[in-house]
């Protein structure tokens, strides 16, 4: 077995061993795998059967992440995205789910098309070299933020926009240890630092609920951290939505439709692109001149998984920011993305497992990779504010906009105009103008 995965994913060539890339792929499922909870919940606001999507969205990430591993041979794994799939349930709200599958589909066959002709690889290859830093660490600090909310550490207010929670809160308390584990353990050199944190936070929090500091009130996001002793289930039906589509109820629909459709197109585009180059960066897998070897590759797994996911009856499928955890893990193959593939398989079986893992035992571990991404900012120029600037604004607007493709809109767009009115146009490439001009048109309409 183990000279098979050496020679589909070449580990040796990539200085990684199979126990390591098993370790990475459990990290990085780990991370992930509340979309199990939470997209099924987002989805059936909108009217479709929660145990429907609740199997759709772990059969599209299976298929999208395997892709990944054999396609391209990348730790990147995929699944329903986050903000895609708020979206997703505003224009079923709207119109009908059924409509917004359609545009799903659709979405996904583009995507399809424009990495066949290379068109995404050359925006992936096209980026400045600054502004891929400024991405990894923009994401680092977004993924941080998103570890700091699920701890609870970091909450919304009213009155400053974001505040500090409850630091006496068991919750916030357990995270703050796992981190400092986590963080510790990283510093001793113990390998899968990231997952034995998330291990050890889970079970702190079992025995806080087994004494009764930590008690069980769903209404505040406080769930039951012991799994039911129904361990194994048969997963539920996924016939409610299955190739469920209103082609004539989107057509109808006409101008307004195709706004809908690349809507979806652009975040995606642009989420999947700046997931790629963060994580790659981190893991050391750009070539020599900062391009994305496999790229082509990468791109048509992900809108393999958009397509299927669609068909499966889910919101857009997109790379995952948190496969960085499996990165710092030291995953650097597909081999990673093949075991967190078919632990998506698995959990259609063992959710009763899986789904009991709370947000605040993940949240140190995002909050760690947040960490080893900012380290990137180092590699960035700002000597020279045409890069400086829009590497600046590429970081903050990944956090403060919650959004990837938005920090990636307002870095490129500022680049690009820069460049010409400082008289710097001979080093834009032809599709950092073609960019512009689409993003420029984005803000219009």
């Amino acid at each position: 077995m183990n000279g098979f995965f050496e020679r589909t994913f070449k580990l040796k060539e990539h200085n990684t061993n199979v126990r390591t890339e098993i370790m990475a792929g459990i990290t990085t499922f780990m991370t992930m795998a509340y979309i199990l909870v939470v997209n099924p919940n987002i989805l059936s606001s909108a009217g479709m059967d929660r145990g429907a999507v609740f199997t759709a969205t772990a059969l599209s990430a299976a298929i999208a992440t395997i892709a990944m591993a054999f396609l391209a041979n990348y730790p990147v794994a995929l699944a329903s995205g986050m903000g895609l799939n708020a979206f997703f349930a505003i224009v079923a709200s709207q119109y009908s789910w059924e409509i917004a599958l359609v545009a799903i589909l659709l979405e996904g066959i583009i995507f399809i098309l424009l990495s066949l002709v290379n068109f995404r690889e050359a925006i992936v290859n096209g980026i400045p070299e600054n502004l891929k830093y400024a991405i990894t660490v923009g994401i680092g600090l977004f993924i941080a933020l998103i570890g700091l909310q699920n701890a609870g550490v970091v909450v919304a207010s009213p009155d400053t926009i974001m505040g500090l929670g409850d630091l006496k809160s068991i919750p916030v308390i357990l995270s703050l240890i796992g981190l400092l584990g986590i963080i510790y353990m990283t510093h001793k050199g113990v390998k899968g630092a990231l997952l034995w944190g998330i291990l050890g936070t889970y079970v702190l929090g079992i025995i806080c609920q087994l004494i009764g500091l930590y008690t069980v009130d769903p209404d505040a996001g406080r769930f039951d951290l012991i799994p039911s002793l129904q361990l194994i289930s048969l997963p539920p039906s996924i016939r409610p939505t299955l190739f469920k589509f209103d082609f004539a109820g989107a057509f109808k629909l006409g101008f307004e439709f195709i706004v809908i459709m690349f809507s979806f197109l652009f975040v995606d585009i642009f989420d999947t692109v700046g997931t790629l180059i963060g994580v790659a960066s981190k893991g050391n897998l750009l070539d020599k001149d900062g391009k994305l070897p496999r790229a082509k590759e990468a791109l048509m797994a992900d809108a393999i998984g958009t397509v299927s996911g669609a068909c499966l009856g889910t919101s857009t499928v997109t790379s995952y920011v948190e496969s960085a955890a499996g990165v710092a893990e030291g995953g650097r193959t597909g081999l990673t993305s093949l075991v967190t593939g078919v632990l998506f398989v698995v959990a259609l079986i063992f959710a009763p497992i899986f789904t009991a893992i709370p947000s605040f035992a993940t949240a140190p571990a995002l909050v760690v990779v947040g960490l080893f991404m900012v380290t990137a900012i180092t590699k960035i120029d700002f000597s020279d504010f045409t890069e400086g600037l829009p590497a600046f604004l590429a970081i903050i607007m990944m956090p403060f906009t919650s959004s990837i493709a938005e920090g990636i809109v307002f870095g490129m767009l500022s680049w690009v105009i820069l460049k010409v009115v400082t008289g710097n146009a001979k080093k834009v490439q032809p599709i950092m103008y073609i960019l512009a001009v689409l993003f420029i048109l984005k803000i219009i309409l």
